[in-house]
């Protein structure tokens, strides 16, 4: 054994061979740090962080626990309480957090067994003293200019900032020494050459233009939609180049080509930058493996990163993961790769959050392109913050912010308070393009009878789409219409059904043959699926347009040939969830018509909702501003506040004894009955978990209750884990899902 009087180890590998000195490792981390602070102006600060945050290992205490004592030391106060001796509460705070989080603040009258910043900092620690005889601390680091008289929202985000530096430089050190080396993680692959990759796509799109000027088999509307969508990729390309950093819309109509164009500003914009990558922030799981899809195709799969819960690799256990999942699972830890895609709730919860494992990724979000897709769909109750988060990442961070969409929302007054007054738009002719590509005919039913009245009506369509706002009233039409053909689709069902579905659907559509879907909103937002005719039940107006995108969605039928009927169902009572969304339709309604989709009704539409609603409902900014329980920082109750869906009573898990599709290794992705038999078998890994993702469905308290009142839930272990009995029509069916009774709509969002 080391003499531990002598020599401070901070680690020791676990085949008992090597060892690491505190000093070796504090060094490492903080050059690590200073590396990862670079982009926003602060190197100095990060490397002193990392001096500091393990200090408090130079003691008897935490060697005797490093040779397999099992008293638990407290190891993290001790560099705050220097940091703060030193008057640097931000390195104070990212020192302190680096192992359990950053704690809220809160107040000097703390007692030292409150876990509070000032609570730990009143610890009696054991003596750490020796670190003076081995480190010496550099000269004491400013915080960038802008910091001095900086607002609470800037100077708490800049912590989390400097605490990513931190604990993602501390994880991956502590990995390089266990593993003898750096674990290669992410892409190798420059922006420039990823730039010369959209480029051969780009031209191939701008060259159809020419050719089918000449192509006697397309139409003269196909044709002018050609040189439309060309045209704005023209203007993405060109703005790329030319724009400096900042913040900016792209607002085109659904068709408009928005998903590469948007690639296509960012490479350009990246590579002209000398920025580090680009980052594309989707609202729904839904669609998120489609885009990942096509970035795939045109940059190849080593360069882009699927982060979500349901990506391939999140699905296999370590041993099971091909070299490709493995980097991809270690760059989704910290967002290490050229292109990431990932949610809105793991972009924005990750930037109020206060644990290592969730910032760890913040800092290479600096210097980087983001793009958020569907902006409109941001929830109104964070909206202050959402809009808070992307102005301070321009303004300081080197982060150029795009907000993406067909319905605009109306933000500018929100950004005007963050000191953005002017978001430029990408495509200054944006307006003339919803004439152009206007590809449906909104129609206005009123208030129907009932449910028997538009099921009669989908009944005499061939091929139609009916979204409804409820999933009680989504099975209700679906049994009400023949079997043969008809789909429906809610998050009753579980992902693999949902999926089987949406391609049985898409095929039935490219052949010609029957197919009436009805569905809840979660088809709404991107899903590639093309209807000759759609209804929509009374929504929000973005909601009511992006239900219109899957009508001639290709743009092969003439507008007025492509009825998008909207109604009330008298018998059903509003929702309250989107009452004022519905509320502000109307008034939009009164004020244009039928022309709905024309961008000055979205903007009136997305104004008078926000009149309605609070955009800080959950106190979040207000916390910032102003303190909460006593703390001028509540790092912790914000992180636990800070949730874009509410939580669910319970996750149920179906044992289907089928499974649909491969891993891209070609195995044969496993059952849901199989995923179930290991849970009663105690096995519990965060890859299990993700891999049953694909079997779960996410239930209410209203709904468990009714599920359990039925003896339909099988508890496993005592763990509030839930696993339906009997899915053999009696409580699930594969073509509805759960067949229980609910009031609620709908949305994917994890």
């Amino acid at each position: 054994m080391s003499d531990t009087n002598t020599k401070y180890l901070a680690h020791i590998s676990e085949d008992k061979l090597r060892e690491e000195t505190v000093k070796e490792h504090c060094l490492g981390v903080a050059e690590l740090a200073a590396e990862f602070a670079e982009p926003f102006g602060s190197r100095e600060e990060a490397y002193f962080a990392g001096i500091l945050h393990d200090i408090g290992k130079y003691t008897g205490e935490f060697q005797k626990r490093i040779h397999g004592g099992k008293q638990r030391v407290d190891h993290s106060t001790a560099g705050a309480k220097e940091a703060k001796l030193l008057n640097n509460f931000p390195a104070a705070f990212a020192t302190m957090g680096h192992h359990g989080g950053i704690p809220n603040s809160g107040s000097k009258v703390n007692c030292s067994s409150e876990p509070t910043y000032f609570g730990r900092l009143k610890k009696e620690l054991p003596d750490y003293s020796e670190w003076k005889n081995e480190i010496t601390l550099p000269s004491a680091p400013r915080c960038p200019d802008w910091f001095r008289g900086a607002s609470r929202f800037s100077e708490s985000f800049y912590i989390r900032m400097l605490f990513s530096c931190l604990v993602d430089a501390d994880f991956l050190k502590t990995e390089e020494f266990m593993n003898e080396k750096p674990v290669l993680r992410g892409s190798d692959t420059t922006i420039e050459s990823l730039r010369e990759k959209m480029l051969v796509q780009a031209r191939k799109y701008l060259d159809s233009g020419p050719e089918a000027e000449t192509d006697e088999n397309k139409t003269a509307r196909e044709k002018l939609l050609i040189k439309k969508k060309n045209e704005v990729l023209s203007s993405c390309l060109e703005a790329g180049k030319s724009f400096d950093r900042g913040l900016y819309t792209l607002t085109a109509p659904t068709g408009g080509g928005k998903t590469f164009a948007s690639l296509a500003f960012a490479l350009e914009h990246a590579n002209e930058q000398k920025m580090s990558r680009i980052i594309y922030v989707i609202p729904y799981t839904s669609i998120i493996d489609q885009t990942v899809g096509t970035y795939e195709d045109i940059l190849g799969k080593e360069s882009v990163l699927a982060h979500h819960f349901g990506s391939e690799y999140q699905m296999k256990e370590k041993e099971d993961r091909t070299e490709l999942e493995t980097r991809r699972a270690l760059a989704s830890e910290n967002w290490d790769s050229p292109v990431v895609v990932t949610t809105a709730v793991q972009f924005f919860e990750s930037l109020f959050s206060n644990k290592p494992s969730r910032c760890r990724k913040l800092h290479n979000i600096a210097n980087s392109v983001v793009i958020f897709d569907e902006a409109q769909t941001l929830p109104v109750k964070y909206l202050e913050a959402c809009v808070a988060a992307i102005a301070e990442l321009a303004r300081h961070y080197g982060v150029t912010a795009v907000l993406c969409t067909a319905t605009q929302p109306a933000l500018q007054e929100l950004f005007d308070k963050e000191g953005c007054p002017d978001i430029r738009e990408i495509c200054p002719d944006s307006e003339e393009l919803y004439d152009v590509l206007e590809r449906t005919t909104i129609h206005d039913m009123g208030n129907v009878s009932s449910l028997d009245f538009i099921s009669e009506r989908l009944q005499s369509e061939n091929q139609v789409l009916c979204i409804v706002n409820t999933r009680a009233n989504a099975q209700s039409l679906y049994e009400s219409l023949p079997e043969e053909g008809s789909y429906c689709l809610t998050t009753f069902l579980c992902s693999t059904d949902r999926k089987m579905q949406l391609d049985e659907i898409r095929q039935r559509l490219k052949d010609g043959l029957s197919c009436r879907v009805v569905a809840t909103s979660l088809i709404e937002a991107g899903v590639d699926v093309d209807f000759p005719v759609v209804y929509r039940e009374y929504a929000g107006l973005d909601s009511i347009l992006q239900a219109a995108g899957r009508c001639n969605r290709n743009g092969k039928r003439a507008p007025e040939d492509s009825p998008v009927y909207i109604f009330e169902i008298e018998s059903t009572e509003e929702f309250a969830l989107i009452k004022q969304n519905i509320s502000a339709m109307e008034t939009a309604k009164r004020m244009y018509g039928d022309t709905l989709n024309k961008p000055e009704a979205v903007k009136a539409y997305f104004t008078v909702l926000q009149s309605f609603k609070d955009p800080d409902k959950v106190n979040i900014m207000e916390w910032i501003k102003k303190g909460n329980g006593g703390s001028k920082y509540p790092f912790a109750d914000i992180a636990e506040n800070f949730k874009f869906i509410d939580e669910p009573a319970c996750t149920v898990y179906i044992p289907l004894e089928y499974s649909y599709g491969n891993f891209s290794d070609d195995k044969p992705l496993p059952t849901g009955s199989e995923l179930c038999g290991r849970l009663r078998n105690n096995e519990r890994t965060r890859a299990l978990f993700r891999a049953l993702g694909l079997y779960s469905v996410q239930v209410y308290k209203e709904q468990f209750q009714a599920l359990e009142a039925a003896g339909a839930l099988e508890p496993v272990n005592d763990e509030n884990i839930w696993i339906l009995r009997n899915p053999d029509n009696k409580y699930y069916n594969p073509k509805t899902g759960l067949t229980i009774s609910t009031k609620g709509g709908d949305a994917i969002m994890v």
